[in-house]
Parts: C-alpha cells; structure tokens; sequence
C-alpha cells in the first residue's frame, strides 16, 4: 500500500482477495457461529483471532478502523459509536478513580463536560490549562496521579491551534501519554502522532463521514508509549487482568497492541457503544472523498474568512489560516495544507445579533453540527456550550456573539453572497 494520503483513504484498509466483493462488505450479524465450543473459548482468552460478538469487534468495523489507524500512522485502532464516546473510553482506557488529567481549556463543550462534571463524579479530577500557557504553568499542573494531557489540534469552536509538539514533551517529561482530538484537522492536514501524540481520537461524525449521515468516533493508538517504563502509573496495562485469566495487556500484546487490545476486551465489553456495521460502511464511503474534500472545506473556508475580516459589522475573526491570526504562525507549522473550513466570528451586538444572522441565511443552516458536505452555522453560546457560565465562555474563547460556519463544499462565492445579505 502507497504512503500517500489520497491512496490510504480510498483503498486503505481492505483488500479484496480472487472473486470477493471490491466494496468493504457490510457484516451485519450480531453473531458468528463455530464449530466447537473450544475455538470459541480461545477467543474469550484472548489467545486467537476472530469474532464472537459484534458488541466488542466486529469485520466491517475493523477494516474501516484500520483504514483510519493507517492514516494516522498508528498501530491500530478501534471505532465508537460516537465522538464523546471515543473521548470517554480513550481516557477511562487508562485513567480511573483517583487519578488526574491536564487539559488544555480551549475544547469543545461537550468534552468540556465530559471531564469537568461527569468524570469528576467518578472519582477523575481534571485541571485545565490555557493552550497558550507557559511551559511552566504547564509543568504546574501536574500532580503525581496525573494521567494523560488531553488537548484539541483545532479546538471546537474557538480554533486555537494547540502547540503538539510542547504538550507532548510535556506530558513525556512527567511520564504520561498525550492525547489529541484530531477531528478537525483530520489526518489529511495533520498526523498529531509525528508530533509526539501518543494516542488520537476523532469524532468521525464530522469530516470523515462528511455528509452528515453516521454518528460516530474513533481511538487511534500509536503504538509508541511505553507503559512498562510506566507500570506503576498503569496498573490495569501492566499487572493482570482477572478478568481474561491474568492477561497483562502490555506484557502479551507489546507497546503496538495493549492499549486497544484492552479498550476493546474491557470497555467495549462493558459500556458497548460500538457502531453499526451500516454505519462504519457509510463512514467508510466518507474516508475513501476525504483527501479531495478538505481541499475544498480549507479553500471555502479561507475565502469566507477574508471576507469576513473586511466587514465593519465583525469585531473578530477566528481562523488559523487567516495571516494576522494570533494562531497563523502555529497553524503554519502543523498544518501546511490549511486546517479546516469552520471560521468562527464575534458579531457586533452579542447574542442578539449572531441570532438575527443566522436567522437571516438562506444557504447555511443553523444545525448542532459542522464539517458537513453542506455549510452550516451555530451560536455555541445558547446551543453547545449552554452549560457553561458567561466567564467559562470567555475563558474557553467562545464569547456570547460567537458564531460557528462550517463551510461545505457549495461554491465560494455563493457562501460569500449568502453571508453578504445576512449581516445586511
């Protein structure tokens, strides 16, 4: 298989062997039948290969995550049923009661609460940090339970652009795995694991499947962090598992294959958000456009923001390809190729009128969505980010007359014309 991007995404992942089908084939079965109860035993040991129960792997969903581990340039991958669902298992992989996250505070809301509110009450603390912090505000939160550093490449929807590499040293200089939510930028513009990402999530909802039709997420592990360097900070990777008949994950599957191994063997088994096959398929039908249509997504998105940063009625635009933008330089180095087609911008006039805007479009639609095919626009203020308070707002770059567009892949300068009779 070529390294090329463009290649991976279309034929990445699956290859038909003599007289089978071209297409991934959909394995829609909850099941799968053996001969003897003892082949099947191998598999609940973890000592073959195979599938028993769809509920923890299943071969359309495999394909497809492989196909995505191969354009992140990991060493294997697992899907969700969702984005929030690969943010919660990629941490509770490795991080329980008791332990401690750092997080930059520029994430998408529903992350945001994932780690604040509900994780809290499960016994996780998180301390989050300005992504522009220093290195030793940064080195400052850590504490001796701290787990991982979690952080967004492009953050929903504020799109500071976080500095890979800084986190990643780091979290490596304190022992600890980092990982990034590379949904926005996707793989096509930037790979966080040749950064120093230990392990990349993505809600493929978004870009991936790109036309709005699967919920989805993934778990990319890159097979590079040692957790045996680390066994008394990962106990549930490096001392057996009673429940697989005394498994250490790290010991029988190496630094490439114990994180996913034991995220599919115990939490998919016990929380179950796994896809549907149909949806990994219609996902799949995404990745294969992916290369060609963040092109268009980045090229819209740039023309919007440039006109965008001509008008009187904008106090400010936020877009990393923007030349001016406090994240342009940062951008730059991660993302050569453009970064992705969401511009946020704060309207003159607050809440009031980003309401009177986005009312007033004709092309875009107001949606709980972004990186769609079709553009689409929110106020986070009084829809994603609901929950939290006017100083959180401001706190995570969202202030009450932000408005999110996510540029699709109509024609610029339709887009430019719609947005045009709107703030008019």
């Amino acid at each position: 298989m070529s390294n090329n991007i463009g290649t991976t995404c279309v034929q990445g992942g699956y290859t038909p062997k003599n007289g089978e089908p071209r297409q991934i084939p959909i394995i829609q079965s909850t099941t799968f039948k053996y001969e003897t109860g003892e082949a099947m035993g191998k598999l609940f040991d973890l000592e073959a290969e195979g599938y028993f129960y769809t509920r923890l792997q299943n071969p359309t969903n495999d394909m497809v995550a492989k196909k995505i581990a191969m354009l992140e340039g990991g060493s294997a991958a697992m899907l969700t049923s969702s984005g929030q669902a690969a943010s919660f298992m990629a941490i509770f992989n490795i991080c329980e009661a008791g332990g401690h996250i750092v997080a930059s505070s520029s994430i998408y809301g529903g992350t945001y609460n994932l780690l604040d509110v509900t994780m809290r009450k499960m016994g996780i603390e998180t301390t989050f940090v300005s992504p522009d912090c220093s290195d030793d505000e940064l080195n400052a939160a850590f504490r001796e339970n701290t787990k991982l550093v979690f952080g967004e490449t492009i953050a929903n929807p504020a799109l500071t652009v976080l500095d890979i590499e800084r986190f990643a040293k780091a979290a490596h200089d304190h022992g600890v795995p980092l990982i990034v939510d590379n949904t926005f930028a996707t793989p096509v513009n930037c790979r966080p694991i040749e950064w120093g990402a230990d392990i990349v999530t993505h809600s493929t909802t978004k870009y991936m499947d790109g036309h709005g039709s699967a919920v989805g997420g993934v778990i990319v592990d890159s097979g590079k962090f040692d957790w045996m360097a680390h066994k008394d900070k990962y106990p549930g990777l490096t001392t057996p598992d009673e429940s697989y008949h005394g498994i250490t994950y790290a010991e029988r599957f190496g630094k490439e294959g114990a994180y996913i191994t034991k995220c599919t063997a115990q939490l998919m088994r016990d929380f179950g958000c796994i896809p549907s096959p149909m949806g990994s398929y219609i996902l799949n039908l995404g990745l294969e456009s992916l290369h060609v249509r963040m092109k268009r997504h980045v090229e819209n998105g740039q023309a919007v923001a440039e006109f965008l940063s001509k008008s009187d009625k904008i106090e400010y635009v936020s877009y990393p390809g923007l030349k001016g933008d406090k994240y342009y330089d940062r951008a730059m180095k991660y993302m050569g190729n453009g970064g992705c087609g969401v511009v946020s911008f704060n309207l003159k006039g607050g809440r009031a009128a980003a309401e009177k805007f986005m009312n007033s479009l004709k092309l875009a639609a107001i949606e709980t969505h972004v990186a769609d095919a079709r553009s689409c626009c929110l106020n986070p203020a009084s829809t994603t980010h609901r929950q939290m308070s006017d100083e959180q707002l401001l706190a995570a770059g969202i202030p009450a007359g932000l408005v999110r567009f996510s540029c699709g892949l109509e024609d610029a300068a339709d887009l430019i014309a719609d947005i045009e009779q709107a703030l008019a």
